[in-house]
């Protein structure tokens, strides 16, 4: 299917289609994770070999050192999983503006982990959780049987440390769709999450995020097994929301591969869509200054639709807020 998003953003404005001062530099540990979802467009598993070495963290601790004001936006993958995760943290922390960790939760309850909460809450992590419904059902069936109660089991522990609760310990929530689908308004969705989650499992959450699931890599072959890739791509350019589309999360945001290598986003990432010097050469995070990838031109390709459809989506949630 032929993509026409680039031209549609250069009609709305040129500027929309490069870079300006990149304010979170998004660091991908690598594709090992204790979960298997359908959506996943990392292809994370159990047997993810791609773990980013101390080698590759020191670069990016270099990288965070020449612009202090960056928020350092930890993914995976399940970050936790990666054998230097808590080292990595730690040299972070004294350049970055502020360290977010995308966990799925279950995580926590691992062999090995039982100190991780408390380690976020010593880091003064802020905490972007993995929770696609508030029903055991639906959480199943995407992410698998039992990890609902395991779910839940964990932002226990992290309510009883001050997540959720205190200002300072932040812990957001995020939800994609389950399907073929766009996500519901991002406002309503979080007042159904507090008041389900507060009264039926005594939880409590700072925000919720929405994200669009991205037409690629496993979600992109759970449409096309079930027969509805392009009922899906026509949804995403359908609703084409020109008012979101300067907002996009690849204008200010940096994507660092398992091995060092940059991107516009995660989901270029997953695609090898690497950025490029002048002699078509991969960048890596230890070959450029932050200041330099000002004004470079995005590559856009089809799956970019799924953060310009409706309200928007980035890993901050919705874009029209």
């Amino acid at each position: 299917m032929k993509s026409d998003f680039k031209e549609k953003v250069y009609t709305i404005d040129r500027t929309y289609s490069r870079r300006v001062n990149p304010e979170t530099l998004q660091v991908n540990l690598g594709n090992r994770c204790n979960q298997q979802c359908a959506h996943c467009h990392v292809d994370a598993s159990p047997s993810g070999a791609k773990i980013m070495s101390k080698e590759v963290m020191g670069d990016i601790v270099i990288f965070l050192s020449k612009k202090k004001d960056l928020i350092l936006d930890v993914t995976g993958g399940c970050p936790e999983l990666n054998p230097n995760f808590k080292y990595f943290i730690e040299k972070a922390k004294p350049h970055a503006k502020e360290i977010k960790v995308r966990s799925n939760l279950t995580v926590l309850l691992e062999p090995g982990m039982e100190g991780m909460a408390q380690f976020y809450k010593d880091q003064g992590v802020h905490l972007v959780c993995s929770m696609p419904c508030y029903t055991r059902e639906n959480v199943d069936k995407q992410r698998g049987e039992g990890v609902f109660d395991k779910s839940i089991k964990a932002l226990r522990i992290l309510n009883e440390l001050g997540y959720g609760k205190e200002e300072n310990l932040v812990l957001d929530l995020v939800y994609n769709p389950g399907g073929a689908v766009l996500p519901g308004e991002q406002s309503g969705l979080e007042r159904d999450y507090k008041k389900v989650l507060k009264e039926k499992y005594q939880v409590t959450f700072s925000y919720l995020l929405t994200i669009t699931n991205a037409p690629i890599k496993r979600f992109e072959q759970y449409l096309k097994a079930n027969g509805n890739f392009d009922k899906y791509m026509k949804l995403l350019m359908d609703n084409f929301n020109e008012n979101v589309a300067g907002n996009i999360m690849c204008r200010k945001l940096l994507s660092v591969g398992w091995d060092g290598t940059l991107y516009d986003c995660d989901f270029n990432q997953a695609l090898n869509l690497s950025l490029k010097d002048k002699s078509d050469k991969t960048i890596k995070v230890s070959d450029i200054s932050p200041d330099e990838l000002q004004e470079r031109e995005i590559i856009f390709e089809n799956h970019c639709y799924c953060c310009t459809a409706g309200a928007g989506s980035s890993c901050e949630g919705a874009l029209k807020k």
